[in-house]
């Protein structure tokens, strides 16, 4: 079996779909003005028509890949994730200002990641299929999608991009939606500027720190990617957008915590645990006095509420393992000579006797 058949095969047993169903769907497709007949050149357009905005003309091109050969599953796959997102697109007209209908772009990636989770989409396989077949299905996809994205996350910027006059400067809500969208469209600079204005009028905001935090990784400053994101999943983890994190340090972390065992809400909050284990979250900051008070209140309710034999949240000893790295870290900063963090060592000991000795080595 040749590659394309593999892939063939491998698209449409996860989708369920044939060719000739998407096929059915379409009504007119705009003239492409494309006289070849290679379908690798097709479906090269059509990203980057998407790319530059031209939705209706990507669908051109991918018609025209489709008459070449109806059955060929890197087109299905693209037409079946553009026309997911054409269809949300004609919700549009349901609202009547800018800044929803680009928060109600925005809302949907989690929905559409989970419909490339049921027709197979994300390029990961738990069946046997062969390694050649999944690699070009993997790498096919990853085309699509970043086109998909840039197109998705331009026309959300569109809308938000019509409310940043100069009387909307200071609304950092605002800010965070043009720099998360400026970040998706491959905009990093200008996403980093809109971020950093967020930063400065609401501080202590686990989402615009964790925001900063990927695309600084994405501009190659780790270091303040590394600050940045422990502060963010110490503020507030389960405030992060996990699936809106997208450099490679945060995502190859989320895997590996994944691979932990780690999934749901738990994902969260033992991210920064495992992260400053295995040293991603290693760039600290030395604690103000009105921090430390607050830290060490923080550990205290939370030590009373593990306790409690009433308490069944498994959110809670990675939590309090993270306070607890945190409480240590100023002790190391500070050269503590109390104890405490002898103290604090063998409580991380007692609650999880693994992470302990993951931690001290």
């Amino acid at each position: 079996m040749n590659d394309k058949a593999a892939a063939r095969r491998l698209f449409n047993h996860k989708s369920g779909d044939k060719g000739s169903s998407v096929r059915s769907s379409f009504e007119e497709w705009p003239d492409t003005g494309l006289p070849s007949k290679d379908v690798e050149e097709c479906i090269h357009r059509a990203y980057e028509s998407l790319k530059d905005g031209k939705a209706a003309l990507a669908q051109g091109f991918l018609k025209r890949a489709l008459e070449i050969d109806y059955e060929h599953p890197i087109v299905l796959l693209a037409l079946k994730c553009l026309n997911w997102w054409l269809e949300k697109i004609k919700r549009l007209d349901d609202f009547h200002e800018p800044y929803e209908r680009g928060g109600f772009i925005l809302s949907q990636w989690k929905s559409y990641y989970e419909f490339m989770d049921r027709i197979g989409a994300k390029g990961s396989s738990t069946e046997a299929w062969l390694p050649e077949e999944a690699k070009l299905l993997t790498e096919a996809n990853d085309s699509c999608q970043y086109a998909i994205k840039r197109f998705i996350y331009s026309l959300a910027l569109s809308y938000f991009k019509d409310l940043l006059g100069e009387e909307n400067q200071q609304d950092p809500v605002l800010l965070l939606q043009a720099g998360r969208c400026c970040k998706g469209a491959g905009n990093w600079e200008e996403a980093l500027h809109h971020l950093e204005q967020a930063g400065r009028i609401k501080r202590d905001d686990s989402v615009i720190l964790s925001e900063l935090a990927d695309v600084s990784a994405l501009l190659g400053d780790e270091r303040t990617a590394k600050l940045f994101f422990r502060e963010a999943f110490f503020l507030d983890p389960q405030g992060i957008d996990l699936l809106s994190l997208e450099s490679e340090m945060i995502v190859q972390l989320l895997k590996k915590v994944r691979e932990q065992g780690c999934s749901g809400p738990e994902l969260a909050e033992w991210l920064p645990v495992w992260g400053c284990i295995w040293g991603i979250f290693s760039v600290k900051r030395e604690l103000k006095p009105v921090e430390l008070g607050r830290l060490k209140q923080s550990i205290l309710l939370l030590e009373n509420e593990y306790r409690s034999k009433s308490s069944n949240d498994p959110q809670l000893k990675p939590r309090l393992l993270n306070r607890y790295f945190w409480l240590i870290d100023h002790c190391e900063l500070n050269r503590d000579s109390t104890g405490l963090l002898d103290e604090t060592m063998l409580k991380i000991k007692f609650i999880d006797p693994v992470v302990f000795e993951y931690y001290r080595t």
